[in-house]
């Protein structure tokens, strides 16, 4: 955390004009980038001296802590730009929008210290990975990606499909959210087991698992027959879907897209 964020956070008001680099040393922003700042419009100072120097007060020092938050956000500075110049734009909604992501955060990157302990356990011996689920704590940080490659590849009805994933998870709670997610770790194992014993797709017990995927599916949208074959297509196609599946078994991703063929056209027409 900069100089700046920790004095925001201890509450402390600024009490005289800043120049550029007295913000500078406050924030860790450089000056030449507090400039560039200033060029485009992004954080202009409260006022320009006689002398020419800028100026800084209060509002500034805030305006900054914004462009700050959103930054480490990912968010592009012309974005950010026209975010704080909204007329809607509150500094103490985003300020607890901020924080609520910022606790999220935090519970992710417990999830994944955890399952670093775990995987370090699992490579001394200690533990057996198929016990646990070594994905535990990952983001889908290309979530945007992969809803928008749905819609290019399917048209509209991918959107609506989206709107309806996007519906039911938001009506999950995180420990229920794990659970779904560990269902979908157990049926990836389960079905690694059936490969290694040579079970046909076709068979009872391959299509007992597949169900069970189709059902974890529809935790998150309800695909009908076309749909979910497409979607074992998809992870066929995938580079990112193969590269997950490849980490339980470079078998996975086949069998499971064409046992899921075969589902759809057996138990879901």
């Amino acid at each position: 955390m900069t100089p700046m964020l920790k004095q925001a956070r201890a509450g402390h008001p600024v009490r005289k004009p800043l120049t550029v680099s007295d913000l500078s040393t406050l924030s860790g922003v450089s000056v030449r980038t507090l400039h560039y700042y200033d060029e485009i419009g992004l954080l202009r100072p409260a006022e320009i001296g006689q002398n020419g120097y800028r100026y800084y007060g209060r509002a500034e020092v805030l305006r900054l802590q914004q462009v700050l938050f959103y930054r480490e956000l990912g968010m592009p500075l012309a974005q950010i730009r026209q975010t704080l110049d909204a007329p809607d734009f509150d500094l103490g909604a985003a300020l607890v929008a901020h924080r609520e992501r910022l606790l999220n955060d935090i519970s992710r990157r417990k999830d994944l210290i955890e399952t670093i302990d775990k995987t370090l356990e699992e490579l001394d011996g200690d533990r057996d990975m198929t016990q646990s689920n070594p994905f535990k704590g990952f983001a889908p940080e290309k979530q945007k990606q992969y809803e928008d490659e749905l819609v290019d590849r399917y048209g509209d009805s991918a959107r609506a499909r989206i709107a309806e994933s996007h519906a039911k998870t938001g009506k999950l709670t995180k420990e229920q959210m794990q659970a779904v997610q560990d269902e979908g770790h157990q049926v990836n194992l389960d079905l690694v087991a059936l490969i290694d014993e040579g079970a046909p797709v076709e068979s009872e017990r391959v299509q007992a698992a597949i169900k069970r995927h189709h059902d974890w599916v529809c935790h998150f949208w309800t695909p009908d027959a076309a749909a979910y074959a497409g979607l074992g297509e998809l992870y066929l196609d995938h580079a990112d879907f193969r590269a997950f599946y490849d980490k339980y078994d470079p078998r996975l991703v086949e069998f499971l897209a064409e046992g899921m063929r075969v589902y759809a056209e057996t138990k879901l027409d």
